[in-house]
């Protein structure tokens, strides 16, 4: 075991010298970039209004990227080709000056990336920020089983079906989890305890949880959004090319059901969520059947769903934007006592990660970069350190970080957003060419999106390591005194309340152990407690 002063980063190295991973990437980049171009002007040129989505806003650098690196290429040939033309008309000292012009452009073209990924800097391990939360604090509970998957891949039906991805397995681990996170024995005693902390630490005592308080389940479907076609409008069916998208899974949701219903929750008081989504006729039949009572809260409300609609509940952004109009928190979540949290674990081409804090992009009824409202996305995306993160006001604020119970990532199945169609299985240990087939519990929601970007870089050289990918967790863990200055406080319309460290950042020692401070005998930082199969 290295010493504390010898777990010092190494040096930080391009995207092409990063070993195998980096190699590919090397390699792939034109092919990655030609098809965002491609895709681009597929769905662009005969909608030109498509330019705002999500999906071509983070294609577009792509694609823009491999233009101006094709046009370095051809800049290049062009050179050596007027070299040719001056040598054969004797114009020797032209020849020279074009074929060594030639060379070089040639030659820094083939020693870059393709088109451009700005990574960002090496960080220091095991030097948390920010204060640890949870009856154990900082505690992360990772439970890996690969019983819980069996799928083979696209054109093996779809993932979420019963006979690919085995309900009692993902059962076992969310008990597993929430064992492992309150060091209780049992399901009941361990959402006892869950509540009465959450509680506590609201101000309200030590509380258990009181028949009637309505519960939200934020799940993220961003994959069945109302602006990006993969749900048909019509039938309110899945299309073909969304069929197997990484969308919250359909076990996850039932076994976090069947575990508050167990422990004393009405099926009643149960809402699942995403304002964003249009709730698709084949997750909606699996968890309807389940749970006919429960209420289910999407874009529009058709068919037994409820539609999302805003509250009187205001969200103020800390940057305070001028001429906007005002947000405000949907309904379901101002009414509701508490918040689960459950997100999915995934790369984004534009974030680098999307995880527990970008899931609630969805808490909202209006699309994240609707006219006339403040445009959400550029302060989400990775650009640098020391920014403005809204996220950190999505963390904060009263309804919607502030009611949260626990935090969940579904790992059965990862990918990228949004270039991945189907998930992907991961080379890094221990999944070794297999799904992920994990889950990841806490009450820390800094922690747990900290050990889950360090998943994704273990597995992905590309897009988890772009720069600013983890800004906003530096921001959310120090909102007392940010780096980036902000006056964090999103329920006050003016910088009245200052929020305080929302948990705890750091990054493992390495991809291998997998050790973070608390597990190396710190007094501070985060714990990554294993409590499952595999390792």
């Amino acid at each position: 075991m290295r010493s504390r002063e010898d777990t010092r980063p190494e040096p930080t190295r391009s995207a092409g010298t990063q070993g195998n991973g980096g190699r590919w990437w090397h390699w792939a980049a034109p092919f990655v970039g030609f098809a965002a171009l491609l895709w681009f002007l597929i769905r662009v040129l005969p909608k030109p209004s498509r330019a705002t989505y999500p999906c071509q806003r983070a294609a577009f650098p792509l694609a823009a990227g491999f233009v101006a690196w094709l046009a370095g290429v051809a800049g290049s040939f062009a050179l050596l080709r007027g070299a040719r033309r001056s040598f054969a008309r004797s114009a020797r000292a032209a020849g020279i000056l074009c074929a060594v012009a030639g060379i070089a452009a040639l030659w820094c073209l083939l020693g870059t990336n393709g088109p451009e990924l700005v990574l960002g800097e090496a960080q220091a391990v095991n030097d948390p920020i920010g204060a640890g939360r949870g009856i154990h604090p900082g505690r992360v509970v990772w439970v890996h089983d690969p019983d819980a998957t069996n799928w083979e891949g696209p054109g093996n039906e779809r993932w979420w079906e019963g006979n690919h991805t085995d309900q009692a397995a993902v059962g076992r681990m969310l008990s597993r989890a929430l064992c492992a996170l309150t060091g209780e024995s049992g399901d009941g005693a361990a959402w006892d305890k869950l509540f009465r902390h959450h509680n506590k630490e609201r101000g309200k005592g030590d509380a258990p949880y009181k028949p009637g308080e309505k519960i939200i389940i934020k799940v993220n479907f961003v994959g069945l959004i109302w602006r990006e076609g993969g749900v048909d409008e019509a039938t309110y069916k899945l299309k073909e090319w969304r069929e197997n998208y990484m969308n919250t899974s359909p076990q996850a949701i039932m076994a976090l059901m069947r575990q508050l219903t167990a422990a004393g929750v009405a099926e009643a008081d149960l809402t699942l969520c995403d304002c964003l989504a249009y709730l698709a006729n084949e997750y909606y039949a699996i968890l309807h059947a389940a749970f006919p009572k429960a209420q289910y809260v999407d874009h529009t409300g058709r068919d037994g769903r409820t539609a999302a609609k805003d509250s009187t509940v205001p969200l103020y952004w800390s940057c305070r934007p001028e001429g906007c109009r005002q947000d405000y928190v949907p309904t379901c979540f101002a009414e509701a006592e508490y918040v689960i949290n459950l997100a999915n674990l995934k790369a984004h081409t534009a974030a680098g990660v999307t995880l527990c804090a970008k899931n609630h992009c969805g808490s909202f009824v209006r699309w994240p970069v609707q006219e006339g409202y403040f445009d959400m996305h550029p302060s989400a995306f990775a650009a640098g350190e020391g920014k403005y993160r809204m996220l950190v006001d999505l963390m904060g604020h009263a309804h919607l970080g502030g009611k949260t119970v626990l935090c969940l990532l579904d790992g059965l199945y990862s990918g990228k957003h949004p270039i991945d169609r189907a998930p992907s299985k991961w080379r890094s240990a221990p999944f070794d060419g297999d799904w992920t087939s994990s889950l990841f519990a806490s009450q820390d929601p800094v922690a747990i999106d900290s050990v889950g970007l360090d998943f994704l870089r273990a597995e992905w050289k590309d897009f988890p390591h772009k720069s600013g990918a983890d800004d906003y967790l530096h921001e959310a863990a120090s909102a007392g005194d940010p780096p980036s200055g902000t006056f964090y406080d999103p329920d006050h319309p003016t910088p009245t309340k200052r929020l305080g460290s929302l948990g705890v950042h750091e990054h493992w020692n390495n991809a291998r152990e997998k050790r973070y401070s608390r597990n190396l005998g710190a007094k501070e930082g985060i714990e990554l407690v294993t409590a499952g199969e595999g390792r």
